[in-house]
């Protein structure tokens, strides 16, 4: 069995590894690298393996560094089922036509330059169409159900508690006699977030994939984050400026409304006009609205008891149209703007900041994981001077960053979670970080735990091997089934030679409805 890592190594982006077993090939994730121009160049490329020769996609959640290069991989080929959960297969009927379209509108900009200048036009990756049409490919799973996908493999999906519908992949492969476990983390959340759950404690595995955003760090002020949206609400408002907030369309956006709902309920939020501008966002509020069964039980409990959802506002306005989006750039003061992309790299977000960013009364709080080469990575870094639409921007707004928002499992939260394993893996690889946070956390885990922890190189491929049998839950060899069929014949004599006689037809009874019900 190969376990091959084509893409997320040493950088957060471009999720992409191949399973290959004696009759199935598998891709988890296959997402689009963002950041730096030599990584974006890469979803440019041909594949590095044969799309036509998958047979399945497993997905963890709908991101698009996970999920951003599925329409490529049709148009070159692939025609088996993308397996992910319900909730993410609905995330990505309104993300990914939202990325094609952003091809089209990319490569519209590049080929007017190449025009100009006589050279040979480009086309998109792909386009809202090919989006459109690879989610006829989707296929939405429960959690915690076990899925036969071939002869050798299983899978099963736990919540990841990172985003709506975010998934940890645990895969069982039979290779000759053996079984091996790997175990895909997908993006870890953190414990105690809003509206969705807590990563799933996974029990045992031969091999753990798993995520590092921020190995290196631990979220400051993880506490009451309405308080600190609070403050940093009034601050701004004190000196007459715009709040501005980049913000991922799925899960972050939603977050924040949560707080300012908590705020506004409590009587507290200040009088101000709160825009969310991205209809990507919208749309993705809606599909949380209607997600209750993914919700936490707290979540559950208070949208059960008012029959409200825990993102609304009175004084939410929705701006769907770019006319709408367009009029915000007149807006002075006292207005929170969420809006998307939360890297700052594409979107109506670009605008806002053009017209904020360079207020001093202004400010811009970010709420997410910036990537190097991104806008906001350089804006949070102290650059003094970016480029936005071509033009020089100083930055003189006042800049937070709130790394306790952010949906990644902080250094603590990954640690807690690898420790809630009853058996530990016996190698872990690490991905989807740079390498800093990388090399931190594989130096916390082997002093920790004494695991084996490696970090791949883009395009390594590893064969793996079964350490010991690892039994998928819920099938039973024909050895096992004996056993547990003797098991059951000496407990019902125990019961039997126990019960007095006149309530043996009680014992009766009740064995027949077990019966029934198995």
């Amino acid at each position: 069995m190969k376990l091959t890592f084509y893409g997320a190594c040493k950088t957060v982006t471009g999720s992409c590894y191949l399973v290959e077993t004696e009759d199935t090939k598998l891709l988890i994730d296959c997402g689009m690298y963002q950041g730096p121009k030599e990584l974006r160049e890469r979803n440019y490329g041909d594949f590095l393996f044969n799309p036509a020769e998958i047979d399945y996609v497993i997905l963890t959640h709908a991101h698009i560094d996970h999920s951003g290069l599925l329409p490529k991989l049709m148009k070159k080929g692939f025609k088996g089922h993308i397996i992910t959960t319900k909730a993410t297969m609905d995330l990505c009927s309104i993300m990914l036509p939202d990325s094609g379209h952003i091809q089209e509108l990319e490569i519209e900009r590049k080929n007017r330059k190449l025009l100009r200048a006589g050279k040979q036009l480009l086309e998109p990756i792909y386009d809202h169409l090919d989006a459109g049409k690879v989610m006829l490919q989707f296929k939405g799973l429960d959690y915690e159900l076990i899925t036969e996908l071939s002869p050798t493999v299983s899978i099963r999906l736990q919540d990841a508690g990172h985003i709506l519908g975010s998934a940890i992949v645990e895969m069982w492969i039979k290779q000759d006699e053996e079984r091996i476990k790997i175990v895909f983390s997908g993006d870890l959340g953190n414990y105690n977030q809003p509206i969705i759950k807590d990563p799933t404690n996974i029990e045992d595995a031969d091999y753990l994939i798993m995520e590092s955003t921020y190995g290196n760090r631990i979220h400051e002020n993880i506490g009451d984050k309405e308080e600190i949206l609070l403050k940093i609400i009034e601050e701004t408002f004190e000196r007459g400026g715009n709040l501005i907030i980049p913000a991922f369309a799925v899960e972050r956006t939603q977050d924040i409304l949560y707080y300012l709902g908590i705020l506004e309920q409590e009587g507290r939020l200040p009088d101000c006009d709160i825009y969310v501008d991205s209809p990507l966002a919208i749309s993705a509020s809606e599909i949380f609205e209607k997600s209750v069964q993914y919700y936490d039980e707290e979540t559950k409990k208070t949208y059960e008891t008012s029959g409200q959802s825990p993102i609304i506002l009175r004084k939410l306005k929705m701006a769907r149209t770019q006319e709408e989006s367009t009029r915000l750039n007149e807006v002075k003061g006292r207005t929170i703007i969420i809006s998307a992309s939360g890297m700052c790299e594409a979107g109506r977000i670009k605008h806002h900041l053009k017209h904020n960013l360079w207020r001093p009364e202004c400010s811009v709080l970010f709420v997410g994981f910036q990537a190097e080469g991104t806008l906001g990575r350089q804006i949070i870094d102290g650059q003094k001077i970016v480029r936005i639409h071509g033009e020089e921007i100083a930055v003189k707004a006042k800049i937070y960053n709130v790394e306790g928002f952010s949906a990644h499992a902080d250094q603590s939260a990954l640690l807690k979670w690898v420790g809630s394993f009853k058996k530990l893996p016996r190698k872990v690889f690490l991905v989807h970080g740079e390498i800093e946070a990388i090399e931190k956390l594989k130096e916390l885990l082997e002093k920790k735990f004494s695991i084996d922890v490696i970090v791949p190189e883009w395009q390594q491929s590893f064969e793996l091997t079964a350490y010991e049998q690892m039994p998928v839950p819920g099938k039973l060899t024909d050895r096992d089934l004996e056993l547990l069929y003797n098991a059951v014949l000496n407990k019902l004599n125990q019961v039997y030679k126990s019960v007095e006689k006149n309530n043996l037809e009680l014992v009766y009874n009740k064995l027949k409805n077990i019966e029934k019900a198995i």
